[in-house]
């Protein structure tokens, strides 16, 4: 069955080793944050620094690993329709959306919604790493570095699935950030399918 994030909002899910997750962007050009955390021991979290390093490279697609601050493997990605994707920027915030947009009366952003997904379980703010920044389109420019938000290459439809390689917490957002989005807000779908033991 396939669920719908609202814009600018998020929401949790527990998935067992072995699940599919698929997130889709139903309009396309909209951003989602996921982030992960063991089902078991809410200190072992997705990494970006593990994921960044054990794979070589900025932008994580099929066949793909998101590691654990542990170094052990929390998702594999085993579809991806896009291959633009990243772990550079942070969950948008309401000091996001002060400090680079100045907004006087910021949105939660997020950091926010995720913060709020993860609260029935116990999971502190402090404890949200950088998210897994899905169709997020960040060009890394010249010698300087300099980070340039673009457009997503996502098209209506397009989508990313993972495999869950132990039990996990899911968050999962529709980006609230518009510089991430292309200037608008849209919502983000997601389907959870049946163990999967091989792939």
């Amino acid at each position: 069955m396939r669920n719908k994030i609202a814009p600018r909002s998020g929401t949790s899910l527990k998935l067992e080793a072995g699940e599919l997750l698929t997130v889709i962007d139903p309009e396309g050009e909209q951003v989602a944050d996921l982030v992960a955390f063991n089902a078991h021991d809410y200190k072992e979290v997705v990494s970006s620094g593990r994921t960044l390093d054990y794979a070589s490279k900025l932008f994580i697609t099929t066949g793909d690993l998101l590691y654990s601050n542990r170094s052990r493997v929390m998702l594999r990605i085993i579809e991806d329709t896009v291959g633009r994707h990243d772990f550079l920027l942070t969950p948008c915030s309401r000091e996001t959306f002060r400090i680079i947009y100045g907004d006087e009366t910021p949105h939660q952003g997020c950091f926010g919604n995720l913060s709020h997904a993860f609260a029935p379980y116990g999971i502190d703010p402090d404890a949200i790493p950088v998210s897994f920044n899905i169709f997020m389109n960040v060009a890394v420019q010249g010698e300087t570095g300099r980070l340039d938000v673009l457009p997503p290459l996502s098209k209506p439809g397009d989508h990313i699935t993972f495999r869950a390689e132990m039990d996990l917490i899911v968050g999962l957002t529709a980006c609230s950030a518009p510089q991430s989005n292309n200037g608008s807000f849209k919502p983000i779908e997601f389907e959870v399918q049946a163990k999967c033991e091989e792939w």
